[in-house]
């Protein structure tokens, strides 16, 4: 008979401190001896095994569309303008839309923007190359994604500056200290949702090869996207695709920057741009964890969990994990493919739909940077972001490396 999650006698987990080493030397006994731990939330599980068995189970449902709830969110006029969105939606409304939309975002159509990745790459770093120093966040995580994201939508050069700032204000959804934003981020919202309309209706009128041209034309039995639903669809792209691909890209160099043999090696042999990405993201992933709440009671391991409960799911916990990932503190960019795939994406129908177009990013980033900033080192402190709803990276990063290249 299963025993209430309320009753067991399990850790209290609550934590606070971001420092990376500390916070796995905490968690590798936790994560040995306990499945379940208790937490701010509600509960949380760092086994690799059961953060893939929960997350592949549509009975627990993405937590996202309540992350104003989770954050103490209570204006009525922010609750009731929050839309259905590919990332939080559930059952056969995520399945048609999944199915819709895949195509436009599989590997094939990312691999036809690596061109533009290298130019737009090459562009950061050329300002900064004859200096042999700058800030790594400022000068090419945060500016990185943007021009991606509009050659992906279709958006002219001229709107990049301010695709880049209705999108910063955009993400400040993510911030701490939401409550105090609600303002600015309903009022980016409604700028980018005019601009987007606007942007669907030359689409419609003249296709081009872009992301938004293959939403148009995406159908299946006669089933098309609505126009809310193309807006959905830019929002999404913005919130999942931007701050994730700026964090990851710091965590990375971070990391290279404490194994300079790597980072060397990487620029000599680029063919290991792909173990790369997979084991940085593995070893020090942007997103930490996610978040999950039972739609429905929930029998798992003889627990029960009653309809509402909260987990949260230690996706950085899971991308250590001994049985799963041979020598697990080493970060090796030569090793072997695991069995297993790291967790960073996730797992189950929420799997990130983006995957192929952020891998390509961080594929074409990595060597290129590589090759020109010979002799990375951090060149100062790196302030790291504060402690937020699962994406983690540098707020700033001071650099140097060999000039000139």
């Amino acid at each position: 008979m299963a025993t209430l999650a309320s009753e067991l006698d399990i850790p209290d987990h609550t934590l606070v401190d971001r420092n990376f080493d500390q916070r796995f030397a905490m968690r590798k006994d936790l994560r040995e001896d306990q499945w379940l731990v208790r937490n701010l939330f509600g509960y949380g599980v760092l086994r690799y095994e059961d953060v893939i068995g929960i997350l592949r189970d549509k009975r627990w449902h993405s937590a996202t569309s309540r992350l104003p709830e989770l954050m103490g969110v209570t204006r009525a006029d922010f609750i009731a303008r929050q839309r259905t969105s590919i990332l939080s939606a559930e059952g056969d409304e995520h399945t048609r839309l999944r199915r819709l939309v895949a195509p436009a975002f599989s590997p094939r159509a990312a691999d036809r923007l690596r061109p533009f990745m290298r130019d737009v790459m090459n562009s950061l770093i050329d300002p900064i190359a004859p200096a042999g120093r700058g800030d790594f966040v400022a000068d090419v995580t945060e500016p990185y994604p943007i021009p991606i994201i509009c050659e992906l939508l279709g958006a002219p050069k001229e709107d990049w500056q301010l695709f880049s700032r209705l999108a910063s204000d955009i993400l400040e959804i993510f911030s701490a200290d939401l409550n105090d934003k609600l303002d600015l981020v309903m009022a980016a919202q409604n700028e980018m949702d005019e601009y987007t309309r606007q942007l669907i209706a030359e689409r419609r009128a003249k296709p081009a090869d872009d992301l938004l041209t293959d939403l148009i034309a995406a159908e299946e039995s006669g089933d098309k996207l609505s126009n809310d639903e193309l807006l959905m669809m830019v929002n999404a792209v913005i919130v999942a695709g931007t701050d994730t691909t700026r964090n990851q890209l710091g965590n990375a160099i971070a990391l290279f920057s404490e194994h300079p043999d790597q980072w060397t090696l990487l620029a000599e042999r680029p063919e290991l741009a792909p173990r790369a990405v997979e084991e940085s993201m593995r070893y020090f992933g942007t997103v930490r964890g996610t978040m999950r709440f039972a739609s429905t009671d929930i029998e798992y391991r003889d627990v029960l969990f009653p309809k509402g409960t909260f987990v949260s799911i230690g996706l950085a916990e899971a991308n250590r994990q001994e049985n799963v990932f041979p020598n697990p503190e080493v970060f090796d960019i030569t090793s072997s493919a695991p069995a297993q795939p790291q967790l960073t994406f996730g797992s189950g129908i929420h799997y990130c739909l983006g995957a192929a177009l952020a891998r390509a990013e961080l594929q074409e980033a990595l060597p290129l940077l590589a090759q020109r900033l010979p002799g990375l080192r951090i060149d100062g402190e790196i302030t790291w972001k504060p402690d937020g709803v699962g994406i983690f990276g540098p707020a700033k990063m001071p650099i140097s490396f060999e000039p000139g290249h």
